[in-house]
């Protein structure tokens, strides 16, 4: 009958090939201890003989106790863990197969005007907690603010009753532009963002590419 790969016990290390694993299997059925231990030091020699056919280097190793060790670890890995036997090293203890993920906090927080960001609008909510006295006071450069990160992203001319509406928006109603107040214009707001480009955004300037000027040739040096 043919055996599949499909059937069989998923290899654990598969350095050491379906034999070996099947030989551990096996060992783990023994139910004379002294027999199950002679079997266990039997593989153990077969996987040193298999590392010495794979790297011939390793044949050097045999005096180390450290390569010992490593062999015997494989053992007992390959087994599940769950191979009973004297072993002349501390047995390896099981790692987690799966550790935990551990996903980043995002905020999820939803942003009612994304031209602004969620820093803005975070700023605008601390401001309308302040007292009533302190909120008239600092909306007003809010709002020139606000028309200016307006105008960053869209070059157009924007209706200042656009900003007020959504100042109050955005604040819940707790902040209120007053009706005699005057918008910064249009190309003041711009060109106090040029001057701040280390703090906005701003579209980059297309470079004129410079035409060359050709070098005529001098007849004299042909």
């Amino acid at each position: 009958m043919i055996e599949y790969n499909t059937k069989r016990n998923k290899l654990v290390i598969k350095e050491y090939g379906r034999n070996v694993q099947k030989m551990i299997e096996e060992a783990m059925t023994i139910e004379d201890r002294e027999k199950r231990n002679e079997t266990a030091r039997a593989i153990v020699r077969v996987m040193d003989q298999l590392n010495e056919v794979k790297d011939p280097a390793n044949a050097g190793k045999r005096e180390s106790m450290d390569y010992w060790h490593k062999l015997w670890d494989h053992l007992h890995i390959m087994s599940g863990y769950t191979l009973d036997i004297d072993c002349p090293f501390p047995k390896p203890v099981p790692k987690d197969k799966e550790k935990e993920v551990v996903k980043p906090d995002y905020n999820k927080h939803h942003i009612r005007l994304r031209t602004y960001g969620r820093n803005m609008e975070n700023i605008i909510m601390k401001v309308a907690s302040y007292p009533e006295n302190v909120r008239n006071i600092l909306v007003r450069p809010l709002a020139n603010h606000l028309k200016m990160m307006y105008l960053i992203y869209n070059r157009n001319s924007v209706n200042d009753s656009l900003i007020a509406h959504q100042i109050e928006e955005i604040s819940d109603g707790k902040l209120t532009v007053p009706e005699d107040f005057s918008f910064a214009s249009t190309n003041a707001l711009l060109q106090m963002a040029n001057s701040n480009s280390d703090f906005y955004i701003t579209p980059a300037k297309k470079k004129k590419k410079k035409k060359k000027k050709k070098k005529k040739k001098n007849p004299t040096n042909l």
